[in-house]
């Protein structure tokens, strides 16, 4: 099972070993590069918790900041282990998206104990500050890094489309799937994912796939890697 991977390359490499490990064979073509930007000098007093909705927000803040004694609360268990990678002594994952983070937090920590710090990119999917907001919590954004499109396919994603070799595309954000399917219209495309399986982790994903034809589109029934990985699994034939 041939399987195209367009997570950025930093989240995309681990994954590819993880699945060439179980016997999938890979592509990478990252749909975004993700860059540090100038950000101002951080200031963690009176921060009760660091919020961090991706493992590129997490390196982001390991690359400026030597604090790893501040609790972190991460969306998924992939973000959660390159923080622990990382050093950070208190990691807690949702386990799922920005609305079971925002859950877990509410339920574990007091709005009275101090600010949350929410490490992000300057484009953010769901309203983490606005859910935790109306609870009674004080958020400060922190904007660390930004994730550039890709402008076109890369040749090798382009004679796996023209063989008919892909199997599968792995799809993990609103973003990402609307970037590919995009590439694959100006490319001239389309036709070829009608024999190619879309992997998306959650029906956000899903909807802005929807804009060209798949030979199947499957969601992950949890919006976390393992989750997605476990459908892969079950549709291996």
């Amino acid at each position: 099972m041939r399987l195209l991977i367009t997570r950025p390359r930093e989240d995309g490499e681990p994954l590819a070993a993880l699945l060439n490990e179980r016997g999938f064979e890979t592509i990478l073509d990252p749909m975004m590069t993700i860059v540090d930007i100038d950000a101002p000098e951080m200031d963690l007093s009176g921060i009760q918790a660091l919020l961090m909705t991706s493992a590129n927000g997490v390196r982001a803040f390991a690359r400026r900041e030597e604090d790893r004694q501040t609790p972190v609360y991460v969306v998924g268990d992939a973000s959660a282990q390159v923080a622990r990678d990382l050093g950070f002594i208190a990691v807690t994952s949702a386990g799922g998206d920005v609305e079971t983070l925002a859950a877990l937090v509410q339920n574990e920590l007091n709005p009275g104990q101090g600010a949350l710090l929410h490490i992000a990119a300057s484009r953010v999917a769901g309203d983490l500050s606005g859910l935790l907001e109306a609870a009674g919590f004080e958020v400060r954004r922190l904007v660390l890094y930004e994730a550039t499109a890709a402008d076109a396919l890369s040749p090798k994603t382009l004679v796996e489309l023209d063989a008919g070799t892909l199997d599968g595309i792995l799809l993990f954000s609103p973003r990402t799937a609307t970037l590919f399917t995009r590439l694959v219209m100006a490319a001239g495309r389309t036709e070829h994912c009608r024999a190619v399986v879309a992997y998306c982790l959650s029906q956000a994903v899903a909807d802005n796939s929807q804009v060209i034809s798949w030979k199947d589109l499957v969601v992950a029934p949890r919006p976390n890697q393992q989750a997605l990985l476990d459908i892969i699994g079950g549709n291996r034939g």
